[in-house]
């Protein structure tokens, strides 16, 4: 065999030694990392006084109320004192609605009027204070509507039924679909001529207590009529009622939508120190007009506030601006989401990320992920930092109502996902109050919110 001699001349090999590889940076220690911003979220946290400060304090604070201008004002203070370098105001046009006095009142065939637990839907046209008397008609669901005659229909108060599966395991997608009843049934009843439309509050709960929401006139509806949800109980009841005799309902409410007017998004940043690309912290600081929200979204409020503190006090260095933002108006119309977004849209600012609070202050199961598989499989490869800190569900695809506009930008969005089991008992009711918080519970979403926000802005 023969053998070939290379012979390197000494000047190549000079050249080849002063090629060395860049000595290697230092490793990253993530887990680190999540230690430290847990242990001043659970040592120092302030989220649970805030809190009380947020929904005793102020109380209710639905859109276009005086109360509503009230909390912009301690949000924009909590802002400046938990370290934003900027914080300022959007405008946000928002409709006034007013629900005024509601009242629900059955009767039969010689029987006296029995009044039932019930609230006007938001938005919902009322009867301008005046009675609106006729006879009830049962809808088993929207399946068994769909096949009534507009001849059965007309002159008629429809009543639906439709409670939570309670097979299904999760609440929140039993949630989606009871809400349907709430939300579509006023238009679809009224273009068969219904007077009026009763369902049940969409509630896992078994018990009385009526639960408000939004409901969504179809813009070709001529007749928007008065829509009202009544307590869980008293559907069963009416629904047995119904099945024996011909029920008589009398429905009173002044609920109007009044023109509209200016409410503000809050909102503050941490600017980058790598780029002015954005990721965006979001919840949405309205509430019910009927309820202090505690959980909805109280809770979302206090914990961005926290994560913004926390990335102060550990002085983390963020390569992408971080920018805090409470929205306007989510309960009753999405308009301070869609007015962000079309900011967005207008500046062609970049937005890497967003990410919501806004399904209660429960202890945090994990973070649904509304991405492209490519961005879930970069998330799904963090798991394990989670797991000790009890998040382990990536698996969901949703995001919350006021980032969603973004998606239509192609940013990828995600939302803390609370254990929500109990949420939806009190979810939109006067019964969402500051005592159904726990703090440990809550300083856990703040942590892994804040360790996602770590994560995504370390390694996108």
């Amino acid at each position: 065999m023969k053998k070939t001699i290379f012979i390197i001349p000494l000047f190549l090999g000079g050249i080849l030694l002063s090629q060395r590889k860049p000595a290697p940076q230092p490793r990253v220690d993530f887990a680190g990392e999540f230690r430290r911003i847990s242990d001043e979220v659970m040592l120092n946290s302030n989220a649970y006084e805030n809190l009380r400060e947020l929904v005793k304090g102020i109380g209710p604070r639905f859109a276009a109320t005086p109360a509503y201008d009230k909390a912009v004002i301690w949000a924009e203070k909590k802002f400046a004192e938990n370290g934003a370098s900027t914080v300022r105001r959007q405008d946000v046009m928002v409709p006034i609605w007013e629900r005024g006095r509601e009242s629900v009142q059955i009767k039969t065939a010689g029987g006296s009027w029995k009044s039932l637990p019930a609230l006007a839907l938001g938005t919902s046209e009322g009867t301008a204070g005046k009675d609106l008397t006729g006879e009830i008609i049962f809808a088993k669901d929207l399946a068994e509507f769909a096949k009534m005659f507009p001849s059965d229909v007309k002159d008629k108060i429809v009543f639906f039924n439709y409670g939570f599966d309670q097979t299904i395991i999760n609440p929140n997608e039993a949630y989606l679909i009871a809400g349907k009843y709430r939300w579509s049934t006023p238009s679809l009843a009224s273009r068969k001529g219904a007077k009026a439309v009763l369902t049940r509050s969409a509630t896992s709960a078994s018990d009385d207590v009526p639960h408000t929401g939004s409901v969504y006139y179809d813009v070709l509806d001529k007749n928007k009529i008065p829509a009202l949800s009544i307590g869980a109980r008293s559907a069963d009841e009416l629904e047995q009622l119904l099945k024996k005799q011909t029920v008589t309902v009398k429905i009173n409410t002044t609920s109007a939508t009044k023109g509209e007017k200016v409410n503000h998004n809050v909102i503050a940043e941490i600017p980058g120190n790598k780029d002015n690309s954005v990721i965006v912290i979001g919840a949405h600081l309205d509430s019910w007009d009927i309820s202090e929200g505690a959980h909805d979204n109280g809770a979302g409020v206090v914990q961005v506030l926290e994560v913004l503190r926390v990335f102060k006090k550990l002085e983390i260095k963020n390569r992408h601006t971080l920018r805090f933002v409470l929205f306007a108006n989510e309960e009753n119309g999405v308009h301070g989401g869609e007015t962000y977004a079309a900011g967005v849209k207008k500046s062609g600012e970049k937005h890497i990320f967003a990410i919501e609070s806004d399904a209660g202050g429960y202890s945090p199961r994990g973070i649904s992920l509304d991405m492209i598989p490519q961005r879930r499989r970069l998330v799904f490869a963090w798991k394990n930092l989670f797991l000790p800190y009890g998040v382990y569900d990536f698996s969901q695809e949703t995001s919350g109502q006021d980032i969603a506009p973004l998606k239509k930008l192609g940013v990828p969005l995600a939302e803390l996902v609370p254990d929500m089991q109990r949420y939806f008992d009190i979810h939109h009711t006067s019964q969402d109050t500051f005592d159904k918080v726990n703090k440990r519970e809550l300083n856990l979403g703040a942590v892994a919110m804040a360790q996602m926000v770590y994560m995504i802005d370390q390694n996108w």
